[in-house]
């Protein structure tokens, strides 16, 4: 197994430049007070490595409620934490695993006893989203991640299972790596076509401007 060290500076070499979004687009939902509550005390860092790890568990639902820039730029803190064995709440595993196995749990209501699935085939809520399950919204929210970011997620979900003489999240883990992860670390865009491409579009909104001048 490898060790946490070398997981380590596999995260922080393929984060070191993941854009900060702004503090103004941190925030992902506008329900409720909760999504800017957890999210608040993540504004004004300028970038991930400058997070105190004292603020990551009391905010842990902030993976929750960020925005997918904010999730992409805070999340490799978390990791680190937890690969340093800091976090007792917040658990960067569920949100990059949650939507890629199914699971059916029994629950009583009433006279009888419902089977529920929960997970990669559950619909998210039909009234708002119509057939999307979690499966469909995992995929995209997680999309946001470069190739060498992926490659580094990997590793990492790969230690945490390996690291777990219980295998808990083993099921889980798998499936999201078989079902997603190691594809995206093989095939999403590196960080420098996205950033040859942030470039282009700078320079075609300039021409716009200059043209319109």
């Amino acid at each position: 197994m490898v060790d946490a060290q070398s997981v380590i500076e596999q995260i922080r070499k393929a984060f070191r430049a993941t854009e900060h979004p702004g503090d103004a687009f941190l925030q992902g939902s506008q329900e409720g007070c909760e999504p800017a509550e957890v999210t608040a005390p993540f504004k004004g860092i300028a970038h991930w490595t400058q997070v105190d790890p004292a603020i990551l568990d009391p905010n842990y639902n902030a993976l929750s409620f960020f925005s997918e820039g904010g999730f992409r730029h805070f999340l490799p803190g978390f990791l680190i934490a937890d690969l340093q064995g800091r976090l007792q709440t917040a658990d960067p595993v569920f949100h990059l695993t949650n939507g890629f196995f199914d699971q059916v749990v029994k629950i009583p209501a009433g006279s009888r006893v419902y089977e529920k699935t929960i997970g990669k085939s559950a619909f998210v809520n039909p009234r708002r989203y119509g057939a999307m399950t979690w499966h469909d919204y995992v995929r995209n929210k997680l999309a946001i991640f470069t190739r060498e970011e992926a490659c580094a997620i990997v590793a990492y979900l790969e230690w945490r299972r390996d690291a777990d003489s219980l295998g808990i999240n083993k099921q889980e883990i798998d499936a999201a790596l078989n079902g997603f992860w190691r594809q995206r670390a093989k095939d999403a865009p590196t960080q420098e076509v996205l950033k040859q491409y942030i470039q282009e579009e700078a320079e075609y909104l300039k021409g716009l401007a200059d043209g319109a001048a």
